[in-house]
């Protein structure tokens, strides 16, 4: 058994040992590791500190780094994800690329040959660096033993500070196998990077403060840097301060309760009508830990044009990068809204603002067919809210359609309990994601909201589930077919099916017929897969029989697999077509 310490510095203590203490040192309780041959040392000092850091073990490495990403985006800590080197190690690329994307701390561990053997091409080898650069934060090869407590305190940091990213930390197998007398406190080595949390100058939030006063139609855009900057109860209260109505990215849900009525829900290509349009008719437009992408933007130099904009983020590489403000401060986006809030005071009456914000809602509301006799995905997404809101839910998703419904008909009201890939778009990250939320909230009711393609990309998970007593709940938005390319194809490809048909070649489908609620050529058997894992499951595709199918999900003991049959021919609406407007936008 390890006995290293902080205090003790006085053994020999080999690398591998001196990186899981390291973890421990940092306050890591969990880590999502694969093992391989080049990876097994640090393996074994995992099992020799059992009593502090849980190992779980995914059952494929992209897997493993979804786990740790939805532990990180829950819980606001470091994700720790671990894989061996070469195939191992690329596996965990699209993971890494996914949080750096989505600005999210995350620590990945690779195993890699003996350093007499990189260059080599040697069995299972891979310059993992080299493939990463452009997608961490920072990296590391480590080559030296006595740099690895270091190296392991460095990470931490760098993932954690400034705007948060993925640091990767390559170790080859005899830096894990040698010893030293580590010392845990070796200052950092980082010339190039000097984190001073960037913090808004009074005069700048004076002015912040006037604008508000003087605004009519004013409007507060909030992204995922509220939450990860841990922004949510300063712009709460900003808004109880102001009344100013809000809408969010896609990234953002969750940082203003869903359940109020100056939520507008979100904005961008699949955001609501009236935050689309209130967005566009603002006098001034408060962006909060926002990077203006495509999909909110639509034609950047459309977006926003009629007022002015405030611009807050604690990264100055976006400060003016796609969309030019006004009034740009580059600061913590936590400290700004708190000083703001000490200043700020009622502005004019925007209460006609409101009326027409409200004219807008009561025109084009977030709709879908109630009288459809089948079960709509909005429809299942809006029960399953209703029915377990009262939970506290956590809800991952994959990417596609299901996304976007979940986003539109699912109300989040706390913080880290929405947890999307948003900015790299990653199907089968809903699954292996909310085993990381399971395992980091033990207590939360997690559920999964997915499609049947998006899903089957890490379906093996369902495996983790039940092996590692995670009862995570999968609602299945089954219609066979990749239906946001489907809803493309529909759109701008008259309708010609370019391999999105998920299911056999026999079906109706294939001839372009078909409602896709066909019952004997649904492929494959959900349920029979999910009880071949351990895990329960149910198909569904009476409406009669929803609420009951999703109580009984939502009050399993175990991982629990729902298959919802619906349409494929259901569109997600609105819609900006991409680079358009908000005078573009398709409602029906």
């Amino acid at each position: 058994m390890a006995t290293i310490t902080r205090a003790s510095g006085q053994q020999l203590t080999s690398g591998a040992d001196i990186v899981i203490q390291s973890l421990v040192n940092h306050g890591v309780d969990t880590v999502f590791a694969y093992p391989g041959g080049a990876s097994m040392p640090l393996h074994q000092a995992l099992t020799r500190f059992g009593d502090k850091v849980r190992t779980i073990l995914p059952r494929h490495e992209q897997g493993g780094g979804f786990a740790a990403q939805g532990y990180a985006r829950s819980t606001g800590k470091p994700g720790v994800c671990m894989a061996t080197s070469g195939p191992g190690a690329t596996n965990l690329v699209t993971p890494i690329a996914d949080a750096k994307m989505d600005s999210i701390p995350l620590i990945a561990i690779t195993g890699q040959v003996k350093t007499p053997v990189i260059g080599s091409d040697a069995f299972q080898e891979t310059p993992i660096v080299e493939v990463c650069r452009g997608i961490t934060k920072h990296h590391y090869l480590v080559t030296d033993v006595s740099d690895v407590a270091r190296i392991m305190r460095e990470a931490f940091y760098i993932a954690t500070t400034g705007r948060p990213g993925p640091v990767l930390i390559d170790l080859p197998k005899d830096v894990q196998e040698n010893k030293i007398i580590p010392d845990y406190e070796e200052p950092p080595r980082l010339p190039g990077y000097r984190v001073r949390t960037p913090q808004a100058h009074p005069e700048q939030l004076a002015q912040v403060a006037a604008a508000i006063k003087l605004s009519r139609r004013p409007v507060i855009y909030a992204g995922g840097g509220v939450i990860g900057g841990q922004a949510a109860p300063e712009l709460r209260e900003l808004v109880r301060k102001t009344g100013i109505p809000v809408t969010t990215t896609l990234m953002g849900l969750g940082a203003f309760p869903g359940s109020d009525p100056l939520w507008l829900d979100m904005l961008g290509m699949h955001g609501s009508v009236y935050a689309n349009l209130a967005v566009d008719q603002a006098d001034l437009l408060l962006a909060f830990g926002v990077r203006f992408d495509d999909r909110v933007t639509g034609k950047v130099s459309e977006f926003a044009k009629h007022g002015k904009i405030v611009h807050i983020d604690v990264d100055p590489s976006e400060i003016n990068k796609n969309k030019e403000a006004h009034i740009p401060i580059i600061s913590d986006v936590k400290y700004a809204l708190a000083e703001l809030n000490k200043i700020m005071e009622q502005p004019e009456d925007i209460s006609p603002w409101h009326d027409q914000i409200q004219a807008w809602k009561k025109q084009d509301p977030l709709r879908y067919d109630n009288g459809f006799d089948g079960i709509l995905p909005q429809y299942a997404i809006r029960r399953l809210w209703e029915l377990s809101r009262d939970r506290e839910p956590i809800v991952s998703v994959g990417v596609g359609q299901h996304q976007m419904w979940a986003a539109q008909h699912f109300k989040f009201d706390l913080p880290n309990s929405w947890l999307s890939s948003s900015g790299l778009g990653t199907m089968g990250f809903g699954l292996p994601s909310a085993i990381g939320a399971m395992a980091a909230h033990p207590d939360r009711l997690v559920i999964d909201i997915d499609g049947d393609g998006s899903f089957l990309m890490n379906v093996q998970e369902l495996a983790t589930c039940h092996c590692e007593k995670l009862p995570v709940k999968v609602m299945l938005l089954n219609n066979q077919h990749l239906g946001m390319v489907v809803q493309w194809e529909d759109r701008f490809f008259t309708g010609n099916r370019a391999h999105t048909y998920l299911g056999p070649i026999h079906h109706p489908e294939a001839a372009g017929k078909g409602d896709g609620r066909t019952p004997e050529t649904r492929y494959p058997d959900f349920v029979a897969i999910a009880k071949g894992f351990g895990c329960e499951g149910r198909m569904v595709r009476e409406k009669a029989e929803l609420d009951d199918a999703l109580r009984e999900m939502i009050d399993s003991p175990l991982p629990f697999v729902l298959d919802v049959e619906v349409p494929y021919q259901e569109h997600v609406l609105p819609m900006i077509p991409s680079g358009m407007t908000v005078g573009d936008i398709i409602k029906q």
